[in-house]
């Protein structure tokens, strides 16, 4: 009878923060001793959803990549990071006093919508073909083009400044940490990515994911 994983199962997984997606592919891989491919990639201080496929079911990752994301999260206001999360150190420190509730929600409009926007040079997008984050790293200044995406919801929720919680519906090849970039530009003091959790993708949700114990 054949294995199960090796016919193809899709594997919904809470991936833990400081995990690569790459780790938890290895772990479950080495678990199940077939193929296993991840549909999307999160970052280390990411966490939440991770769609795993295994055996034949890899062939399908494509399809489950495309599909629409929700996020939940929190911005700090009142400074930048090179990497625009917590990789990196925050510095050029601003007044973020003026932010109301009302601020907040004006500019959520303005990223609402298709949109064009620039992904994080800190980015595993090739530049010359090499990854854009790797000459970040070396200092070189990397240019990357505007990318088409689409934000279908995105709420801000005035918290205790300089946090603000939010959650966004987006379609694929959105950066949420350059989200937070344009965000606290537009709103003239400066914002980073400090917590971010997928909780969907297409129809699955992360109620149903597996944690890695489990």
């Amino acid at each position: 009878m054949e294995n199960p994983f090796e016919a193809g199962q899709v594997l919904l997984i809470n991936k833990p923060l400081h995990w690569t997606s790459a780790d938890v592919v290895k772990k479950i891989r080495n678990l199940l001793k077939v193929k296993v491919g991840h549909a999307g990639t999160l970052d280390p201080l990411a966490t939440g959803l991770l769609i795993l496929c295994t055996g034949k079911f890899t062939k399908k990752i494509n399809e489950y990549m495309s599909r629409e994301k929700e996020y939940t999260g929190t911005f700090t206001l009142g400074a930048t990071t090179p990497t625009y999360d917590l990789e990196s150190e925050p510095g050029n420190p601003k007044d973020y006093s003026g932010v109301t509730q009302a601020r907040l929600q004006e500019t959520a409009r303005l990223f609402t919508g298709e949109i064009m926007q620039v992904p994080p040079a800190y980015s595993a997008i090739k530049k010359d073909g090499k990854r854009a984050y790797d000459l970040a790293r070396q200092g070189r200044e990397v240019i990357l083009e505007p990318r088409k995406i689409i934000i279908r919801e995105f709420e801000m929720s005035f918290v205790q400044l300089p946090v603000v919680d939010f959650r966004v519906v987006c379609s694929t090849g959105t950066y949420i940490r350059s989200l937070a970039q344009d965000t606290g530009a537009a709103l003239g003091c400066g914002a980073y990515l400090s917590r971010l959790c997928r909780t969907r993708i297409g129809e699955f949700t992360l109620d149903k994911a597996l944690t890695m114990d489990q």
